[in-house]
């Protein structure tokens, strides 16, 4: 469970918490209702009674009808409340993710659109049909390359062109195809990723996947950089400068990794910092949008 799951629950949990208070004051009033009769009348509702002056403190349960104790079963109502709630959270943590390969777990998350153009193709039941179809498509790919590895190497490399291109169904589907191809592999989550911020604008489900990649076996030397940069579009520029420091380690000739880094350190605080990287920058090979980047990022942090 990421915490963005857990954000998502807070107004939930708290909502069976107040299920639970309201419960304990629906009992309280009936048994005003009950022991105080007169107090009824056609016009009168739960609420008002509730705004009327406070109650006695009965403390034996004989002492009103409903054999409630209005100071004692508080605690207890509350306390069925906080469990329900844990339980309720424990049961949509578990029913909110799935095992998508042997030691990954992710959120079941779906999209509007075609099932192929989503993440784990929207994590639909496959049918008997559709799953000799997966298995026809692994077949054919590997016998036309050679090997697996060599199968999966093309289907994302074709995933990353249509990413380039702006076609984010194309790459969806290339990389839908990769994960039948090596569900374990780190280039899976990564496309699925960038699919997740660049079609969908999704940035905690992305977040989700780059983390995952940054786990998982033969990762991109862009990966940090692409993660970085999404966390700058998520407006998380203290989250991205670690993983943009780190990105341009692992990718010290990309322009964008080092631009990206300069406009991260400029947000907190640091223009210094952020007109290092932006010469950094101009030394290295650019990317269709790394000019006009570098030069906006040198005028902001008013670099020399």
């Amino acid at each position: 469970m990421t915490w963005a799951d857990l954000r998502q629950m807070v107004p939930i949990a708290f909502s069976v918490w107040v299920a639970g208070r309201n419960l304990y004051r629906f009992h309280r009033d009936r048994a005003r209702v009950l022991r105080y009769p007169t107090a009824w009348s056609g016009t009168e509702t739960i609420m008002s009674l509730r705004a009327n002056s406070p109650l006695p403190k009965h403390r034996r349960s004989g002492d009103h009808p409903t054999g409630l104790r209005h100071e004692g079963s508080r605690p207890l109502v509350e306390l069925l409340a906080v469990i329900g709630t844990l339980l309720f959270l424990a049961g949509a943590a578990s029913a909110d993710t799935v095992e998508v390969t042997p030691g990954v777990q992710v959120t079941k998350k779906t999209f509007s659109g075609p099932t192929g153009e989503q993440p784990f193709f929207g994590f639909v039941v496959k049918d008997s049909a559709q799953k000799a179809a997966d298995e026809k498509f692994v077949k054919a790919m590997i016998e036309a390359v050679g090997t697996r590895e060599k199968a999966f190497e093309e289907t994302t490399k074709r995933g990353w062109r249509a990413v380039t291109k702006g076609n984010a169904s194309e790459a969806a589907q290339r990389f839908n195809q990769a994960f039948l191809l090596a569900p374990e592999q780190s280039g899976v989550y990564h496309g699925f990723a960038v699919i997740a911020q660049m079609r969908f604008r999704d940035n905690d489900f992305a977040d989700e996947m780059f983390r995952i990649a940054r786990k998982q076996p033969n990762p991109l030397k862009s990966l940090n950089a692409d993660y970085g940069k999404m966390l700058l579009i998520a407006k998380r520029p203290r989250d991205a400068q670690p993983v943009l420091e780190q990105a341009v380690k692992d990718a010290p000739d990309l322009r964008d990794g080092w631009t990206n880094l300069a406009w991260a350190r400029l947000q907190n605080g640091d223009p210094a910092a952020a007109c290092a990287a932006a010469d950094e920058a101009v030394k290295q090979r650019p990317s269709g949008n790394a000019n006009t980047d570098l030069t906006a990022v040198r005028s902001s942090a008013q670099c020399k």
